[in-house]
C-alpha cells in the first residue's frame, strides 16, 4: 500500500491513470522481484479476490434496475455481438497459433469478457459517469458477467469429461436464472422493509456494517449455489440500490471502494513476472491487438444494431478494449485442470495489463475517430447516422416529459404484472408498498 500510494501520486502528477500506477506498484513489490519468502502468492490472490468483491458491490450500488430494463435491447444485442464475435475470433486466433482445440476454447473464453472493474474505473476517471452511453455499457457488462459464470461451467465440464454435455449446461443456466430471480424478488420484498423498520437506529456505523454483512452474506450464498462470489456481491449492490438508503450507503462505501480497488489492481500487478514479458512479448502484442480491434469492432456494431447512436456505440466499443478478472479466473481454471498451455496464463495477464494501460488513451480517441468516420462517410451512411441521432434525441425528450395522468407508467405495468404472478395478497401489498416508496424520492420519511 505504501508503494501503491507513492506510485499513484507519481502517476497523478504525470497526469496518467491512477489504475496503471497501482499495477506498476504491484509489479515492483511482487514475488517475482522480491521472492516467495517475502511475498506470499496465496495472500496476494486472496486480497485481490476481496478487492473484486468490494469494487463490484460498489458498482452494483451505482446501478439501478430501471437502467437495465431501459437498455434491454442494447444490452442483449450488444452482448450477443461482442461475446459471439470475440469467441469466434479468439478460437480462430488459437487455431492460427497452432493450439489444440481445448487451448483454443479456453483462449476464446478469456478474450470475450471486458473487465467491469476496469471499465467503470476508467469511465469514472475520465469524468464520463453521466454520459449517455454508460447505461448501455453497464448493462452489457452485467450480462457478460452472467455469461462468464455459464462459460466457467461449460469449460469445466468439457475439460473434466473431455466432451460437451448440453444437458449439464442447460441445467446450470436454468438454476442460475431461477436463483437470480429469487434473489431479486426476495431482496426487493424483504430488504427495503427491513431498512424501514430499523431506520431510526441506522447511524453511519450500523448502516455500513449491515450493508457489508448483507454483501458478504450474498457472496456466501452465491458460492454455496455454485456461482461466482463476485456475482453475489454485485447482485446485493443492485438490491441495495433500490432502497431509500442507497445514496447514503454509496457515500459511506466510497473510501472502502477506493482502498479495495487499489488492492485489486496491485494484486494483478503482483501476478506479473517481468521476465515473461520479455519471453512472450510478440504473443502479448498480438493478443492485445486482437482484443483492442475485436472489442472496438464488435462493441460498436453491437450497440449500433441495438439502437444507439454511432457516437455512443463507439464510446462503448472504445471503452471495452481490455480483459480482466473473469479472464484471470478462466485462465487459472485451465491451469488448475492442466488442460491449457502454461504460457497462456502469463500472456493473458500481461495482455490485460497492456490493454488496461491503453484503455484511457483509446477512450480519448473516440471523438476524433467518430469525427473522421462521419466526415468521410457516404451520404447514405451519414443520413442514417443523423437519423439515428435525431431518433434517440426525440426518445430522450419524450421520456423526460411528464406523462399524462391516464397513461400507465412503467411502475404501474410492473405492479400489474406482480398482481398477476404473485399469489399471496400480503406479499403483493408489501411489494407494492416498497415500490411506491422507492418510486417517490420526495415522500415523507
Amino acid at each position: 500500500m505504501i508503494t501503491a500510494g507513492v506510485v499513484a501520486l507519481l502517476f497523478k502528477l504525470l497526469k496518467q491513470p491512477v489504475v496503471l500506477g497501482y499495477i506498476v506498484a504491484g509489479i515492483l513489490v511482487g514475488p517475482h522481484l522480491f521472492g516467495e519468502n517475502l511475498v506470499n502468492a496465496e495472500n496476494v490472490e486472496t486480497w485481490g479476490n476481496i478487492g473484486v468483491l468490494f469494487v463490484l458491490f460498489c458498482i452494483g450500488l451505482e446501478f439501478r434496475l430501471k437502467n437495465l430494463f431501459e437498455s434491454g435491447k442494447v444490452a442483449l444485442i450488444g452482448v450477443s455481438t461482442i461475446v459471439g464475435g470475440m469467441l469466434l475470433l479468439g478460437y480462430g486466433v488459437g487455431k492460427f497459433s497452432e493450439l489444440n482445440t481445448m487451448n483454443s476454447l479456453f483462449l476464446a473464453a478469456m478474450l470475450c469478457m471486458s473487465s467491469t472493474t476496469i471499465v467503470m474505473k476508467a469511465i469514472d476517471e475520465a469524468g464520463l459517469t453521466k454520459a449517455r452511453f454508460v447505461k448501455g455499457a453497464t448493462s452489457i457488462l452485467i450480462f457478460e458477467d452472467i455469461i462468464a459464470v455459464v462459460l466457467l461451467v461449460l469449460l469445466s465440464s468439457i475439460a473434466v469429461k473431455n466432451s460437451f454435455e448440453g444437458t449439464v449446461l442447460l441445467e446450470k443456466v436454468g438454476v442460475l436464472a431461477i436463483t437470480l430471480a429469487v434473489w431479486f424478488i426476495v431482496g426487493i420484498l424483504i430488504i427495503p422493509t427491513l431498512f424501514r423498520w430499523v431506520r431510526p437506529y441506522l447511524n453511519d456505523e450500523i448502516l455500513i456494517v449491515l450493508s457489508l454483512g448483507l454483501c458478504l452474506g450474498m457472496v456466501l450464498t452465491a458460492e454455496e449455489a455454485g456461482f461466482s462470489s463476485a456475482l453475489g456481491a454485485f447482485v446485493m449492490g443492485m438490491i441495495l440500490a433500490e432502497t431509500k438508503e442507497a445514496h447514503r450507503i454509496e457515500h459511506l462505501m466510497a473510501p472502502l471502494k477506493n482502498v479495495f480497488a487499489a488492492i485489486f489492481f496491485v494484486s494483478v500487478g503482483m501476478m506479473i513476472n517481468p521476465a515473461s514479458l520479455v519471453t512472450y512479448w510478440d504473443s502479448i502484442l498480438f493478443v492485445s491487438l486482437v482484443i483492442i480491434v475485436g472489442m472496438i469492432l464488435f462493441g460498436t456494431l453491437g450497440c449500433w444494431w441495438g439502437g444507439e447512436t454511432l457516437k455512443d456505440a463507439m464510446q462503448t466499443g472504445f471503452s471495452f478494449v481490455q480483459i480482466g478478472e473473469f479472464s484471470f479466473i478462466i485462465a487459472a481454471l485451465g491451469s488448475k485442470l492442466g488442460v491449457t498451455d502454461p504460457a497462456i496464463y502469463p500472456i493473458i495477464v500481461a495482455s490485460s495489463v497492456l490493454t488496461t494501460f491503453l484503455t484511457p488513451y483509446i477512450m480519448k480517441a473516440t471523438v476524433p475517430c467518430y469525427t473522421f468516420l462521419y466526415n468521410h462517410a457516404s451520404p447514405r451512411l451519414k443520413a442514417k447516422i443523423d437519423a439515428r441521432e435525431q431518433a434517440v434525441a426525440e426518445a430522450e425528450k419524450a421520456a423526460a416529459e411528464p406523462k399524462e395522468n391516464n397513461a400507465p407508467s412503467s411502475a404501474d405495468k410492473v405492479r400489474q404484472a406482480v398482481r398477476k404472478t404473485v399469489v399471496t395478497k400480503r406479499v403483493v401489498n408489501l411489494f407494492l408498498k416498497n415500490m411506491s416508496e422507492n418510486d417517490n424520492p420526495n415522500s415523507q420519511e
